[in-house]
C-alpha cells in the first residue's frame, strides 16, 4: 500500500486540474496565437505563471486504484501490474483470463 498522504496529494492535484482546466486552456490559446500583439501574449504568459503549479495536468501521477502504487500501472484497468495479476487470477476482472499455450 502506498502512503495515504501521497494518494491524497494526487487527488488534490486532480481537483485543481479540473478547477483550472478552462482558464489554463484559454491562456494557452492566447499565448499560441501569433496574430495577437506581443505584450498581450506576454501578459497571458504572466497570468498563466501565477496559477498554482499543481493545476497543470502534467503533475498528476497515474496511481493504482486498488493499492495506490505509482509505478507499473495499466491505463486500461487503472491498476498496477501486481493488483491486476492478483485480481485476474481470482477471476474478479471480467474478460481477463490467464493465457496458456
Amino acid at each position: 500500500m502506498a502512503k495515504v498522504s501521497a494518494v491524497e496529494k494526487n487527488e488534490r492535484r486532480k481537483r485543481l486540474v479540473a478547477k483550472y482546466a478552462a482558464k489554463r486552456a484559454a491562456l494557452k490559446a492566447i499565448i499560441k496565437d501569433k496574430s495577437l500583439p506581443d505584450d498581450e501574449r506576454w501578459m497571458a504568459s504572466m497570468q498563466l505563471s501565477q496559477l498554482p503549479r499543481d493545476s497543470a495536468a502534467m503533475r498528476v501521477r497515474n496511481r493504482c486504484q486498488v493499492t495506490g502504487r505509482p509505478r507499473g500501472n495499466y491505463r486500461k484497468f487503472k491498476m498496477s501490474r501486481i493488483a491486476l495479476r492478483d485480481l485476474a487470477s481470482d477471476g474478479k476482472i471480467p474478460g481477463v483470463v490467464k493465457s496458456s499455450w
